[in-house]
């Protein structure tokens, strides 16, 4: 699934006010470094606080989007870069779903939230994805129960860049302290695993670039 998002690049996030709180995001930003998994800090709204170079690295195929570079905001990213199944293995069921899932949570607990009105705004304005939004989703929750929204611990598929990697998996690590937690940020590690298979020349297969918005793993009911 991924969507060309029509609308225009979220503002620049502010920096914290408090002098503590920078020292403190510039000395987290120096631990991150020192992570070798690709690593990333968050916002309520998957916007981007601080990422790592492996993180960078994993991404940096990636080809230009207008709103959904994984660098920017994370949600855009999974549901509307069309490269995005280039590294994200088997993308609708293991990213896109899972993080539809707990947009829907983020909404329902901030419904005023004007980021994530923005997200909900572009979801709308395709037809496809508001019917697997508005219908499909709420019947796969119910159908893959609590899990739908275990984000901490899941085990999900990646194509990395990197042929030591290749095609892989990683299991999503929640590892948010206090402090982070206090200023509304949260941090993800993608816990990388040795490569599934090789590819016979060394280098991953090629995948087809989508360029509209697709969910195949669900669908609206019929009218």
């Amino acid at each position: 699934m991924a969507y060309q998002a029509g609308g225009q690049r979220p503002a620049p996030r502010p920096v914290p006010e408090s002098l503590e709180a920078q020292a403190y995001l510039h000395d987290y930003a120096t631990l991150l470094e020192a992570v070798t998994f690709p690593s990333v800090v968050l916002d309520h709204r998957w916007d981007v606080v601080l990422t790592n170079t492996a993180f960078e690295t994993l991404f940096r195929g990636i080809g230009p989007h207008p709103t959904a570079m994984p660098y920017d905001n994370f949600l855009r990213f999974v549901l509307f870069h069309p490269d995005a199944s280039t590294v994200l293995g088997e993308h609708e069921s293991s990213w896109c779903l899972p993080m539809l899932a707990l947009f829907a949570a983020a909404v329902e607990r901030n419904p005023h939230d004007h980021g994530l009105q923005s997200i909900r705004r572009d979801i709308a304005q395709d037809p496809i994805m508001e019917a697997a939004y508005r219908h499909g989703l709420p019947h796969w929750i119910r159908a893959v129960g609590e899990q739908a929204l275990a984000h901490d611990g899941a085990v999900r598929p990646l194509l990395h860049p990197d042929p030591r990697w290749g095609a892989t998996d990683c299991r999503v690590v929640d590892e948010t302290p206090r402090t982070l937690h206090e200023m509304g940020y949260s941090r993800m590690t993608l816990v990388l695993r040795p490569a599934r298979r090789a590819a016979p020349t060394g280098r991953r297969p090629a995948r087809a670039r989508r360029t509209a918005s697709h969910l195949t793993v669900v669908s609206a009911p019929d009218a």
